[in-house]
Order: structure tokens, then C-alpha cells, then sequence
């Protein structure tokens, strides 16, 4: 009995691109053939004022973001006579303005709200020794400030140079890195670091709790900020993206290694939200990246260190997703630290140093 010859595949799968397809785009391709990107992206003009923030790799995705011919905002630059490597000690040209790192989608609303007149934190300034610390940008200078005045002048300037980014941008981009974060009970607002862990600051449970932030919490946060930021300047386009690194340490009740796979989860899909809330919001795949390189591409012997030849492959992708003309040398207008200072500077790095020091108790 003769058989009928196979029909030939008529659905949707039928002539799917290259890139839809794991074996075409992915399978047994080396790492730096690889770019997972959407094709679909708008272009970014060279002229495009771009501005940046988030979590401490956002600090790499800064360095670069000049050296792609983009015109990288930035509103607080600091005091002329600052040498770069001093500068950056002091947290300027870290990223756009002085805010140091912005980890959660709650910090990021919270600081448009400061910068607007909308929130003003019950929080007073910290105390370290002799010298005061500003709790929301407590790695921002090591020193401290003499004074409290002094403090919130610096911090009333900072403010006026968050709300003249947020007013002048074309494009910001956002790198989310955590869920979990610490905020104080009286008035919600939220604290890049845990009081005590580091730069100042002591911390009560009856004044600080811990948070581990929802799918829809973070879309609620970013919702906000787009909503609030596009009320004074409606055509600002935000990019985000999700931080490969690992959570240092965890406080909830789970291993470091599945908090960290649900954190970026959360991020993750938080991000697929808010696109379909909001038009003129791209997502750029970092935490993507990385992951499909494996960690032995990816990182440091730590494996939470992104290696510089991964920073340089994430961003020719980036570069290819919104048709620049990827760089071979990062933006020389932004200071980089002297070789004997971190080339990343990261709050969460004071929990290391704390954990290691109850530890070994001198």
C-alpha cells in the first residue's frame, strides 16, 4: 500500500529567522558570535543625550556608553580642580550625577521624587566618628562631609543636578540589580545598604526593615518613575537591563545561589512588564549574556566579577542592537580609577568586608 508523501509544514513555525531558532543563533556558536538582540530596536542617533544609572555593573555599561559616539550626560561633573582619579573617588563621573549606586526600581522612583519636591526622607544624616554621612548616597565620599549642613547643601545640589538629567535627557539607561534592599519604617524610603554595614549608620530593627520586592511591586516602582519623569519631559526613552552579577549575600531564608536566580527572575520579568505598560522602552540583555557564556567566560575566578572581554562583548551587542558602531576604547571624558583603587565601586562590597570581620574578630 503506497504512502502518502509528508505534507510539508505549513504553521507558524514554518521559515522562523536565524534568530528564533536555538541551534541557528545559539546551539555550538562561540560566545562572541552571539549577539541576542532585537532586531526591531530604534536606533539611537549619535547625538542622543544619554544618561545612566542602577546597580554596580551599570558603572561598566557607563564607561562605554561615550565611546559608542552617544553624547553621555552628565550634570554634576564635580569641582574643576578635582584631578579624575580624585574625582571618581568622590563619586563624580561614577555615572550621570553623584547618586552612586541605584539598586532597586524603588530607589530610582524615590530619587525622582526628591529631585521633583515630592518626597522628602525623615531619615537624618549618619553620623561616622567625626564626620556625617548622606544614608542615600552613603559611598559617595569615604571622608564623609564635616558637617550635617554641609551634607544637605551637597545633597540640595545634587538633587537640582538629578532633576536638570531627568529634564535634558533623551535616553536613560537603567541597569535593575537587586530585589532585596532595606528601608526605614517611618516614612518607606528606600536605603541603597543596610544601616551599619558599612559607611555609617546603625541599624534598629524598629527603624529599618528588610524587603524582598515582588514582580508587581517592581513594575509598581517603575511605572512611577516613567509616569513621574515623562510628566516633565515626555519624550525621555528609558533602556532597561538586569545586572549579571550575583547577590554578595542574601538576608532572606533561602541559599545565596537561589536568591540570586530569583532576584534576577523578578527583575526580569518585571522589565517584559513594564514594555507592555509603556511605549519607548527597550530592554537591552545583558544579564542574558553573561549567562549563556557560562561563568568560567563571564567572570573572575570569584564568579561574581564580570571579566573586561565580557564588559566589551555585552556592549558591541548593545552597540548592534541600536546601530552604533561598536568602540574598541571606553569614554575617555569619564575618569578611571587609579590602579590601586577598585575599578568598581559597590556598596555591597561593605557586607564582605563586615562579614569578614565577625568572622575574625580581632
Amino acid at each position: 500500500m503506497a504512502t502518502e508523501p509528508r505534507r510539508q509544514h505549513d504553521g507558524p513555525y514554518r521559515n522562523l529567522p536565524d534568530r528564533a531558532v536555538w541551534g541557528q543563533s545559539v546551539g555550538r556558536r562561540p560566545i562572541e558570535t552571539i549577539f541576542p538582540v532585537d532586531e526591531h530596536t530604534a536606533p539611537l542617533a549619535r547625538d542622543t543625550r544619554v544618561a545612566s544609572a542602577g546597580s554596580c555593573f551599570a558603572q561598566r555599561i557607563a564607561e562605554h556608553l561615550g565611546g559608542l559616539g552617544l553624547d553621555y550626560l552628565v550634570t554634576e561633573p564635580g569641582p574643576a580642580f578635582l584631578a579624575p582619579d580624585d574625582a571618581r573617588r568622590l563619586g563624580y563621573g561614577v555615572y550621570s550625577a553623584r547618586y552612586g549606586n541605584v539598586y532597586t526600581a524603588a530607589q530610582l522612583v524615590q530619587l525622582a521624587e526628591r529631585a521633583f519636591g515630592h518626597f522628602e526622607p525623615a531619615e537624618p544624616v549618619w553620623a561616622e566618628g567625626e564626620r556625617f554621612v548622606d544614608p542615600f548616597r552613603p559611598g559617595i565620599a569615604a571622608a564623609g562631609f564635616v558637617s550635617p549642613e554641609e551634607c544637605l547643601e551637597d545633597r540640595s545640589q545634587h538633587l537640582a543636578a538629578v532633576r536638570t538629567l531627568l529634564l535634558t535627557a533623551d535616553v536613560l539607561v537603567f541597569t535593575l540589580g537587586l530585589t532585596e534592599a532595606w528601608r526605614c519604617r517611618a516614612d518607606g524610603a528606600m536605603l541603597p545598604v543596610c544601616p551599619g554595614a558599612g559607611h555609617g549608620g546603625t541599624f534598629a530593627p524598629s527603624r529599618y526593615e528588610f524587603v524582598n520586592f515582588r514582580v508587581d511591586e517592581v513594575v509598581d516602582h517603575l511605572d512611577r518613575f516613567v509616569t513621574l519623569a515623562r510628566t516633565h519631559n515626555p519624550e525621555l526613552r528609558l533602556i532597561l537591563s538586569v545586572s549579571p552579577v550575583p547577590l554578595v549575600a542574601t538576608c532572606s531564608d533561602r541559599h545565596v545561589l537561589t536568591a540570586t536566580a530569583g532576584s534576577k527572575a523578578v527583575l526580569r520579568v518585571a522589565c517584559d512588564e513594564i514594555r507592555r505598560r509603556h511605549e519607548r522602552i527597550d530592554y537591552f540583555p545583558a544579564f542574558e549574556i553573561v549567562q549563556i557564556g557560562g561563568p568560567d567566560w563571564a567572570f573572575e575566578s570569584n564568579r561574581r566579577a564580570v571579566k573586561p572581554t565580557a564588559v566589551r562583548h555585552i556592549m558591541d551587542c548593545f552597540a548592534l542592537q541600536f546601530g552604533l558602531e561598536p568602540a574598541r576604547e571606553p569614554l575617555a571624558s569619564i575618569p578611571r580609577p587609579a590602579p590601586s583603587a577598585p575599578a568598581v565601586v559597590c556598596d555591597e562590597d561593605e557586607i564582605v568586608a563586615l562579614l569578614a570581620r565577625e568572622r575574625n574578630p580581632r
